[in-house]
């Protein structure tokens, strides 16, 4: 976990019970999920296997020892885990080098965000050396604090990334809100107590009680926040 904020709460929006922000990278903030796919495909094709479409929903969203895992297992590839790491990883980073797309939505709720001083945390499934090749393109300025896969003990969907990133800040789980692209972010983020946003982006997410689901994160911004806490205890 990398902070650039004390451990204690950092300053909130006046009138707000919004204590902090969270948000998921691939596929929340920035349009990379078929990135990874697409390095899937290529290490996977190198080493003689074709991946099957209908895995994608399987792996997307998943930390990367899962997901990798999942797909040694499915195609039978004669390869270590530690080693498949490392090939996608490389894939990626080449991907993204060429360029890191934004979601829509995504660069004017940072904004916001930043111009009323919220407490604003990356929480991502992705490791470290990802999270910080991406936010050499996004701008590492926005985040308070980042929280990595390869950082914590159980990533995704265990809620130890999302409260890591609230102990991170002084925050109450219960007044932070999640944004998230899918069920696997979804599961953590609720499974930690935040108030939680779904933006589906590969795989739909069934609405669920305690759960909103909307269609970009230009339905989204810091009083559609709020609100998500307003009335909370």
């Amino acid at each position: 976990m990398t902070s650039t904020v004390p451990a204690s709460l950092t300053r909130t929006a006046e009138g707000s019970t919004l204590q902090a922000v969270f948000l998921d990278m691939d596929g929340t903030l920035v349009d990379t999920e078929g990135f990874w796919w697409d390095a899937e495909v290529e290490v996977f094709a190198g080493l003689g296997h074709r991946l099957d479409e209908a895995w994608r929903d399987v792996v997307v969203g998943g930390p990367m020892t899962r997901s990798a895992g999942y797909l040694i297992d499915v195609t039978g590839a004669d390869i270590r885990l530690d080693e498949l790491t490392v090939l996608l990883n490389d894939c990626f980073e080449a991907r993204i080098d060429r360029g890191v797309p934004l979601m829509p939505g995504a660069a004017r709720l940072l904004a916001e965000l930043a111009a009323h001083d919220m407490p604003t945390a990356l929480v991502s499934a992705s490791h470290r050396r990802i999270i910080d090749r991406v936010l050499d393109s996004v701008g590492h300025h926005h985040f308070g604090l980042t929280v990595a896969g390869d950082e914590v003990s159980r990533t995704k969907p265990h809620p130890e990334p999302y409260l890591t990133a609230a102990s991170g800040f002084g925050a109450d789980p219960l007044r932070c809100a999640v944004i998230e692209d899918t069920a696997t972010g979804v599961a953590a983020a609720e499974a930690a107590g935040c108030q939680v946003v779904a933006v589906p982006s590969v795989a739909p997410i069934a609405p669920a009680a305690g759960r909103v689901v909307v269609g970009s994160l230009e339905d989204v911004d810091l009083a559609f926040l709020r609100g998500l806490v307003t009335g909370i205890l």
